[in-house]
Formats: C-alpha cells, sequence, structure tokens
C-alpha cells in the first residue's frame, strides 16, 4: 500500500479541509485506536511507531512535516501488518483525496509555460475563498 501523503495529513489535522475534514480526521483517529488483527504469522516490528501517539503528536503541531511523515510511515507499516486495518485506511485514504483534492503521489505539481510571451501568470493550489486578479 503506498502511504497516505503527508501533506493530506496536515491539512486534515489543522481543520483546514472544514468540517468534513474533521470528520475524516476523527475517523483516522477511531480507526487507528482499533486493536490490531494481526494475521498469526505475521512479524511485529519493535519499531513500530504507535500510530495513535503519533496522530495525536500532529494535532499537536499540524504543520510539523515531520510528524507528518512519520504518521504516514505508521499507517503503512500497520496496514502492512493488518489486512483489516489495511483496507479501512484504503477506504479512509479514498474519501480523504476526495474531499481535499489530493493525489496519491503527495499532491506534487508540475506546472510548464512555454513558448511566446505571457503576461499576468498565476499558478496556485489549494485556495479557500476568492482571488481577485483586477
Amino acid at each position: 500500500m503506498e502511504p497516505v501523503a503527508a501533506d493530506l495529513l496536515m491539512a486534515l489535522a489543522s481543520g483546514t479541509a472544514g468540517a468534513a475534514g474533521q470528520n475524516l480526521w476523527e475517523r483516522l483517529r477511531a480507526l487507528v485506536q482499533r486493536p490490531p488483527d494481526r494475521q498469526p504469522d505475521a512479524v511485529q516490528d519493535d519499531g513500530e511507531p504507535e500510530v495513535g501517539a503519533l496522530v495525536g503528536a500532529l494535532d499537536d503541531d499540524a504543520s510539523d512535516e515531520q510528524r507528518a511523515a512519520r504518521l504516514a510511515e505508521g499507517l503503512a507499516l500497520r496496514a502492512r501488518q493488518d489486512p483489516a486495518f489495511a483496507e479501512a485506511l484504503a477506504q479512509w485514504r479514498r474519501e480523504a483525496e476526495q474531499l481535499s483534492g489530493a493525489s496519491a503521489g503527495g499532491g506534487t505539481q508540475h506546472q510548464e509555460i512555454s513558448g511566446g510571451t505571457q503576461h499576468n501568470v498565476v499558478f496556485t493550489r489549494d485556495v479557500h475563498g476568492s482571488i481577485n486578479l483586477g
């Protein structure tokens, strides 16, 4: 499973995604609090971060990219060890990405202008409000 994008986690933790984003963040909290349903032959990784604590840490500082990246890694690790969690996380991720418009690749962009002369070019992403170019 591809990790959840850290910027998506930060957006939901910060509340910038509105009420629907807050609901998704609370659903992630509930998901990580479920007891793991590990397969009998699954190997427990002693270095596994406690994802519940990582969610709380991102709550404390939603702009901390390192915390968000650690949470994304912790979610991916738990998903590899717990098939039921992986399925629930995949569903959660689809809904979160639809809400935020984020891509599975972490919301990266490529913008290019070529040829001729351009005036008043504006590149933007994730605008939550009006833009006036007058």
